[in-house]
């Protein structure tokens, strides 16, 4: 049988800043989809803390700003060195000119901003200001870029340069990039110094296509690796959406073969999810979203799970899992 612990603890590539094996990202907690009342999102945040939860991740996109104030608002008790935190820089926000449509952002009760991309120097530099500000901390341990599918080319000219220079001046500690795919993440690896990567649902027990080009390297470059979605963005928690629609057949059918493997063995299907990415060396955390204080116990409660090794040797003998793919411990 294995077994993880929540609070287990390690470093982030060649750097000196620690991640906790289960941390919390605070997209749900900022809005998402639906609203979260106040109350129930600090709340959801100091529950983690209760938990064993150290690394925190936040972003000025998640809910316009929401989710960096309500993990400011706890941090600000808690020791600073006791926690790690990261946020992103991409997007810039401003307040809604008069007329202004608001965003088709997927956080329906955020303020009233735009989102401007901006992977400038200077733009870098504003959003990590803002984003200090917002969470009351005079620093934070880790800055990614933020979904730069569309922006590769000012990734190199501008936005890691300049990510860089904060890294050389201690302002942070590690730096990385965030995004919902692995090709482009692979390339900035190999031509980039960065100390870790956040991958966003393509490195899950329903599909890892990380697995060809984002693992390989971070294994050869020492970057460490931040796996988020790791439910699929619901299909693997028992829901029927896949990257934030609606999962198509094929994809459901195979759910259902994943969990009736898992029911075989006595193991839910979330928990094995939770520790499969665990098997490959570069990865070091799994990142999972809560809305309640419930869900962040019945999380860690999940990651604490025994799984018998017997588990992964079937999905690999169901063919669920690909040949040569590295299996918890």
């Amino acid at each position: 049988m294995s077994a993880m612990k929540v609070a287990e603890r390690r470093r982030l590539g060649r750097s000196s800043v620690p991640v906790t094996a289960l941390s919390l990202g605070s997209a749900a907690v900022g809005g998402l989809y639906a609203p979260v009342p106040r109350e129930q999102g600090t709340a959801t945040v100091r529950r983690a803390l209760e938990l064993g939860v150290r690394y925190f991740d936040t972003a000025p996109h998640y809910g316009a700003g929401t989710a960096e104030r309500r993990l400011g608002a706890v941090l600000a008790d808690e020791p600073r060195s006791s926690f790690t935190i990261s946020t992103k820089v991409g997007r810039l926000l401003r307040q809604r000119r008069a007329g202004e449509a608001p965003d088709d952002s997927g956080f329906p009760a955020e303020p009233a901003v735009k989102r401007e991309w901006d992977f400038s120097a200077d733009g870098i530099r504003r959003s990590l200001e803002s984003s200090l500000e917002r969470l009351g901390l005079d620093r934070v341990d880790i800055v990614f870029l933020h979904d730069p599918d569309d922006h590769e080319d000012q990734v190199y000219a501008a936005a890691f340069p300049a990510l860089a220079k904060l890294r050389d001046q201690g302002v942070v500690g590690a730096i990385g990039a965030g995004m919902n795919q692995s090709p482009m993440l692979a390339r900035f690896v190999r031509r980039l110094d960065l100390d870790v990567v956040l991958c966003a649902g393509r490195y899950t027990l329903l599909e890892q296509p990380a697995l060809d080009d984002l693992l390989p390297a971070c294994a050869e470059r020492g970057t460490s690796v931040v796996v988020g979605g790791v439910y699929n963005s619901g299909l693997l928690a028992g829901g029927t959406t896949y990257d934030y629609r609606s999962a198509p057949p094929e994809l459901m059918e195979r759910t259902a073969r994943l969990r009736q493997v898992c029911h075989a063995h006595g193991v839910p299907l979330r928990a094995a999810a939770l520790r499969f990415p665990f098997g490959h060396p570069s990865v070091a955390s799994v990142l999972t979203g809560c809305r309640t204080p419930a869900e962040a116990e019945d999380n860690a409660a999940l990651f604490e799970r025994d799984i018998p090794a017997s588990l992964w040797k079937d999905l690999l003998a169901a063919g669920l899992l690909p040949a040569g793919a590295p299996l918890p411990a």
